[in-house]
């Protein structure tokens, strides 16, 4: 007799899983192209991501067979000012995939840096790894260095200290350092963990301060160190597994202990950029 109850388990992973940790797009993206219409499995077109898949399964993307998903890696990039965080853009702007090295292979981005904002991104191939990296539970420490113009005092910058509340949304506490005053402007460094659309110069803006420079200076354990603007450095995959915490031999992204600071891994020079 079989035992088997309809409560059990499916096996294998959610379609969408599975396209992102193949570096097809990120686990949402997936989710959307599978309702496009885009998505095949064993030859049927599929047009809800309530699907389960295993090895066995075929899946198809545009009507050409998934690739065999490469190993995960990650890499440091030194995003210029200028450049969207998308990978196409309505407005016509340059992305920052525009700028990368033209032998890199297909990336995400961890989170975003919006146009004006400059300074590190990490890469990865993995939409596991991204999706991991992402969640707010993660709570890893986001560093900037902040131009604003003005001349902000202590007492100024404490509201943002205690967690502030701007039309309505909670920002949680953020570690703002008053670094030096530079003639009509001032030179700040801020942590942050939640990492909310424009935050800072959201921020700022509540306490009449304009930023006109900011420059993320580290994500969690990595730093952007000397890496210049439009440089690509590729982590080695010791630094990301012990780092980490990450399991990559089976390509899960799954994350299981908090990260130890690091400055780089290989140092590889990246080759010339795409323009």
């Amino acid at each position: 007799m079989n035992n088997t109850s309809k409560t059990d388990t499916p096996k294998g992973d959610r379609i969408a899983k599975v396209l992102a940790r193949a570096g097809v797009a990120s686990r949402r993206e997936a989710e959307r192209m599978i309702e496009a219409g885009r998505v095949s499995v064993n030859g049927e077109q599929i047009t809800s991501p309530a699907l389960n898949v295993t090895d066995t399964d075929r899946i198809s993307v545009d009507g050409k067979p998934l690739a065999e998903p490469e190993p995960p890696r990650m890499w440091l990039y030194h995003k210029p000012t200028g450049l969207v965080t998308t990978t196409r853009d309505e407005k016509g702007r340059g992305t920052i995939y525009d700028d990368l090295p033209a032998d890199m292979p297909r990336v995400m981005s961890v989170g975003r840096l919006d146009l004006n904002s400059e300074g590190l991104l990490l890469l990865t191939n993995d939409g596991g790894i991204k999706r991991q990296l992402e969640l707010p539970s993660t709570g890893w420490l986001r560093r900037y260095r902040v131009r604003v113009n003005g001349r902000p005092s202590e007492e100024a910058l404490e509201p943002l200290r205690k967690g502030i509340t701007i039309e309505g949304e909670r920002f949680l506490p953020m570690s703002v350092t008053l670094d030096r005053q530079q003639g009509a402007n001032a030179w700040l460094t801020i942590g942050l963990r939640e990492g909310k659309n424009r935050e800072i110069r959201r921020a700022m803006e509540a306490i009449n301060l304009s930023v006109n420079r900011l420059i993320r200076i580290s994500y969690g354990p990595f730093q952007l160190g000397e890496l210049k603007q439009g440089e690509v450095e590729e982590l080695r995959r010791k630094v990301v597994r012990d780092q980490l915490g990450l399991v990559l031999e089976d390509n899960t992204g799954t994350a299981a202990k908090k990260p130890k600071a690091v400055q780089h891994g290989s140092r590889k020079r990246p080759g010339k950029p795409r323009r």
